[in-house]
């Protein structure tokens, strides 16, 4: 999983300490994620499910798997707790990776 830039000033070197799993990647992706969202920066927000969406779309196996049972969990829950509209902020495929959560758990 390698992430870029989701926003001005926010990088993350992914492989630079050998225990750091693809897991642990994903909840530090997912809070900077919902950082963006507590400051109110909407745009680093949307540059970030950006991304989330791309690494879920061509990543590894590995990756989609962290994706999906990490950050779009952990995000997801975070904006419902929150009250946060989810549509509009979720791109296609991370929005139907939500809404195939919610169906799987029955909430």
């Amino acid at each position: 999983m390698a992430l870029a830039n989701c926003g001005a000033n926010i990088k993350i070197h992914l492989m630079k300490n050998q225990a750091t799993t693809i897991y642990n990647q994903a909840e530090r992706f997912a809070e900077i994620t919902k950082t963006a969202i507590i400051t109110g920066n909407i745009i680093r927000a949307k540059k970030c499910l950006a991304l989330a969406e791309r690494l879920f779309a061509t990543g590894s196996n590995e990756t989609k798997i962290a994706i999906s049972n990490v950050y779009v969990f952990s995000v997801s829950s975070f904006m419902e707790l929150r009250h946060c509209n989810i549509s509009n902020l979720f791109p296609k495929t991370l929005k139907a990776e939500y809404i195939r959560q919610i169906n799987a758990t029955g909430v």
